[in-house]
């Protein structure tokens, strides 16, 4: 009688990946990921010269893009004396492929030698004042998927979960940066007008679909993890108009080149 193959856990998928990637790219060791969300497609050229581009799906578990706004890609890009490894595209929580396909890039860029990753995403702002297109970093999160990416019992401590010397590298870059607390609801659909007041009431300011489990992922990989959301929208509620997915995209294309400059600039620092 013979026994199956004990099924690979998810860091030795991760490191299957990251081998894959090493051959596909011919780099052998990346320095820094960066996880493009909605609308920050456009910002990814001012990053610098592409040495490699590969489908997501040339990498043994990862799955094709299934949101507008991401490509289904990942670029490997020279920038000064660093290797950027940049996922064009992410695996979002609500397309029901489990957790670990969510952060399994997260997992494979640690694999590929990555001692820093900058988190992105399109997001609703609820402070007064904020407008699309609007650049604010993450100082902390909410989960509110009521999941998370450990396995077992791996006791995680999240206390400065992203970065406070990663923050204060972009605002000497740019002084004008707001900070803000991401709420990450499970999605797809749009929060509503009293889910963004519970959420304002927990001290939420950015609302959205992402980050939270890729940035648990990333601390348990002793990452340092710098988050930046693009304020695409106010959130449900706040501006009296109905919410859609070309109003964030179309925001990021509006703030690309600022977006672009801040990221490029900043990974120049880490």
């Amino acid at each position: 009688m013979t026994h199956a193959a004990p099924a690979p856990t998810p860091y030795e998928s991760a490191a299957e990946a990251a081998a894959r990637l090493a051959e596909l790219t011919g780099v052998e060791r990346h320095d820094i990921a960066l996880v493009l969300g909605s609308g920050w497609l456009p910002a990814v050229d001012a990053l610098g010269e592409a040495t490699a581009e590969i489908d997501t799906t040339d990498l043994p578990g990862f799955s094709a893009a299934a949101v507008a706004g991401h490509s289904g890609r990942i670029r490997s890009i020279r920038s000064g004396d660093k290797n950027l490894l940049v996922f064009l595209s992410r695996t979002h929580y609500y397309e029901g492929k489990g957790v670990a396909a969510v952060v399994h890039p997260i997992r494979t860029a640690a694999a590929a030698g990555c001692s820093a990753i900058v988190l992105t995403n399109g997001c609703g702002g609820l402070k007064e004042g904020w407008q699309p297109g609007q650049p604010v970093l993450i100082s902390d999160h909410i989960n509110l998927t009521g999941t998370s990416p450990i396995v077992g019992a791996n006791f995680v401590d999240l206390t400065d979960l992203y970065s406070p010397r990663l923050r204060a590298m972009c605002k000497e870059v740019d002084e004008t940066l707001d900070e803000g607390v991401y709420v990450q609801f499970p999605g797809p659909h749009y929060e509503t007008p009293a889910e963004v007041r519970m959420a304002g009431i927990l001290g939420g300011h950015l609302v959205g679909m992402s980050t939270t489990l890729e940035a648990i992922a990333a601390r348990e990989a002793g990452m340092e993890i710098l988050g930046i959301s693009l304020v695409t929208n106010l959130a449900a509620g706040l501006s009296g108009e109905p919410l859609n997915h070309e109003e964030v995209l179309e925001a990021g294309k509006a703030a690309a080149s600022r977006m672009g400059g801040l990221l490029s600039q900043v990974v120049a620092k880490i």
